[in-house]
């Protein structure tokens, strides 16, 4: 483990996030968050300047559960034990200025497939062009990480050298040793991906919110991406 000025290097800092050890950091509030409005295209996104973090996951990650655990809220994004029930891009104000946005889910919505090609293009046209974006949070179940999705998010992420927190949802769900395993899986696929960091995370007990939320905070607040 190296130390740079008597702080943690980004890649160790993020070996120990990985693994879900602490470390010491100023305890950050959550986020409070309310609904603003919905999208079906890029288009009709909201125009202005306002950073922007994305939530992307497979349906059934527990992407809607992750972002209300951040916000302290039941009810901000729906729950639903039917995966892919977020059809539209959601945005959320925030106390901070900024915005969450709720992508579409990948897989399992029960809808036509042009229905789902119109909202694979809304996903895309915003990730590749709307300038507001800052960040990416990817939310992957702990226990089948790197799913064909996941990987993908990754190498986009990787190339358009965009800031990203992956979260390894559901990791209550798992013993300790096969944590550390599938951390390690996850930090194997992040070499060389000096913008994206890590963090054992589960919704249900809050296991790593408080990292998850410095990191969305700051994410929130880095003018230097929108």
């Amino acid at each position: 483990m190296t130390q740079r000025d008597g702080k943690l290097s980004p890649l160790s800092r993020r070996a120990i996030i990985a693994t879900g050890l602490r470390i010491h950091m100023p305890k950050t509030p959550q986020i409070e968050a309310s609904f603003l409005t919905s999208a079906d295209s890029l288009a009709n996104c909201p125009m202005d300047a306002l950073p922007e973090v994305a939530f992307a996951g497979r349906s059934n990650a527990g992407k809607s559960s992750t972002l209300n655990c951040l916000t302290g809220s039941r009810n901000l994004a729906r729950v639903s034990k039917t995966p892919g029930r977020t059809q539209l891009i959601n945005f959320f104000a925030t106390n901070l200025g900024g915005r969450l946005v709720d992508l579409p889910g990948y897989g399992y919505a029960k809808a036509s497939k042009s229905r789902q090609k119109s909202w694979g293009k809304a996903v895309d046209d915003y990730l590749e062009l709307r300038s507001n974006l800052n960040a990416v949070v990817l939310v992957m179940d702990i226990r089948h990480p790197l799913q064909p999705f996941d990987v993908h998010m990754i190498e986009w992420g990787i190339a358009a050298e965009m800031p990203m927190l992956i979260l390894m949802n559901k990791a209550d769900k798992l013993k300790q040793g096969a944590r550390i395993a599938a951390a390690r899986s996850v930090d194997s696929a992040l070499d060389g991906a000096t913008e994206t960091l890590s963090v054992m995370f589960s919704a249900k007990t809050g296991l790593g919110s408080a990292e998850a939320l410095e990191v969305v905070t700051g994410f929130l607040l880095d003018s230097t991406h929108a």
